[in-house]
């Protein structure tokens, strides 16, 4: 028996896309390697190689796009309280296959595994603290408003649509959740590009998504070069907005210029110390439209509406 055991072959985990709720490998055809973390790598300075992830091409980007906007109709029309019990079922799913995230953060960062394991749990803590906030995020930026004349005033939040997330770089799994939860919590659907040198958190979580109550489409996964992907979402005509949390100075520059062709949203970088530390509510309400009703109240006198 142990010599067989000795003689067994090793089974490598075969990385994919996430797009559409199915796990299609990049039309290109291509690969990139992905090794480990600079501290990881020990004191020789040497990196392991951890797999193969996909390349993936314009192509690819706009297959993400036309399956975000598939999804979007249903996603945004159901209810805040179905979104928030869809995302905690993540929660759920991510808790159960919690070992698999340690080991992956670990490598991917450089990480101890007990770093790695609290990072871990905080992702985790990140998808409940968000899936909390569906159905009360409308009570905060929404309300009443005071006119003058015989009419409510109503101020309602919708999602903007279909949002591009340049993941950022440098956390592969607390800050990749931390960017797209907001974006699907308020209804929007994603279109995500992985950390270029990290991506296996990211394409790891894609398994989650789908094992889920998430319906495909919702949140597509991308790996590769972060500017060879972005440049062609940048200037889709029906991508909604974007999140250049992932993208350096100058390629933040170039990619914002371009969302300027179609008026999108775009959330510049911003700096962050701690992704650990609460996020609040600002990468929700950047993705929310106002819509604003008027409706009749009918002949207001001294004691008040007729009705």
């Amino acid at each position: 028996m142990s010599e067989k055991s000795e003689q067994r072959l090793s089974v490598f985990k075969t990385y994919k896309l996430y797009v559409g709720g199915k796990f299609p490998r990049s039309e290109s055809g291509r690969v990139y390697e992905v090794s480990t973390g600079t501290s990881a790598a020990g004191a020789a300075g040497k990196s392991k190689w951890l797999a193969n992830a996909p390349l993936s091409s314009r192509k690819d980007a706009r297959d993400a796009v036309v399956a975000a906007r598939k999804a979007f109709g249903a996603w945004s029309g159901a209810t805040a309280y179905n979104r928030g019990q869809i995302l905690y079922r993540v929660a759920e799913m991510l808790e159960g296959r919690k070992s698999q995230f340690v080991h992956e953060v670990a490598d991917a960062e450089g990480l101890s595994k007990s770093k790695a394991n609290e990072l871990v749990e905080a992702t985790i803590d990140r998808w409940v603290w968000y899936a909390g906030w569906t159905d009360k995020i409308a009570q905060i930026v929404g309300g009443g408003n005071p006119v003058a004349g015989p009419y409510f005033n109503l101020s309602s939040p919708e999602p903007t649509g279909v949002v591009t997330v340049l993941a950022p770089q440098e956390s592969s799994f607390l800050g990749l959740v931390s960017v797209i939860a907001p974006v699907i919590a308020t209804g929007n659907t994603a279109v995500v590009i992985a950390s270029e040198k990290s991506p296996l958190p990211a394409l790891s979580l894609g398994e989650v998504l789908a094992t889920s109550d998430l319906p495909g489409g919702v949140v597509n996964i991308l790996s590769g070069r972060t500017a060879e992907i972005a440049t062609p979402l940048a200037s889709h005509q029906d991508v909604n907005a974007i999140d250049l949390a992932g993208a350096d100075d100058v390629l933040a520059k170039e990619l914002e210029i371009a969302a300027a062709d179609n008026l999108k949203r775009v959330l510049r970088p911003q700096p962050v110390d701690d992704w650990r530390a609460t996020p609040g509510i600002e990468r929700m309400t950047a993705f929310l439209e106002t819509k604003t009703v008027w409706h009749p109240t009918g002949s207001l006198g001294a004691s008040g509406s007729s009705y």
